[in-house]
């Protein structure tokens, strides 16, 4: 039950109880007891809510952020992680294989404003040898969700 539970959850953290217990064949009060347990034992670590920036009026930029860093001897990246991901502007932080070592998502009111964050803050701290910015242009799907509606051609047909 604790996979499927997650699984669902994880689509849709606002789905009533009642309806999820239905679905995994089972007691509304295993469901709840089952979701407590989760949160206890650090699995479920919050839940949120996403939300297309574009269609509203608010100005919001994004972009990630490619850090190549120092690793720190007996800590590995884990303390230069921290320092990065304690920002308000910072929303994830991830270590990451390949060319760069963390890939940091930033979220402000400007281009402006995440290229200052970048160079002023970030590309200042000790451990940080270079960083690699790309600005989010478009969101087609995020968490699982699809955030654009397919392309309709809605031209008539004209039969030869």
């Amino acid at each position: 039950m604790r996979e499927e539970l997650l699984k669902i959850i994880e689509r849709n953290s606002r789905i009533d109880l009642k309806e999820l217990a239905v679905i995994l064949g089972t007691q509304e009060i295993d469901v709840v007891n089952e979701l407590q347990a989760l949160e206890d034992e650090g699995i479920i670590c919050g839940y949120h809510t996403m939300i297309d920036w574009e269609k509203t009026s608010i100005e919001k930029v994004s972009a990630l952020i490619e850090v190549r860093v120092t690793p720190q001897r007996g800590q590995g990246f884990d303390n230069i992680a921290e320092r990065i991901y304690k920002y308000p502007e910072v929303t994830s932080v991830y270590l990451i294989s390949g060319g760069y070592d963390l890939l940091v998502t930033l979220e402000g009111k400007s281009l402006k404003e995440i290229s200052g964050f970048v160079s002023d803050k970030l590309s200042t701290l000790d451990s940080v040898l270079s960083t690699a910015t790309h600005f989010i242009l478009k969101k087609y799907k995020d968490h699982g969700t699809i955030l654009t509606k397919k392309y309709e051609d809605t031209r008539e047909k004209v039969s030869p």
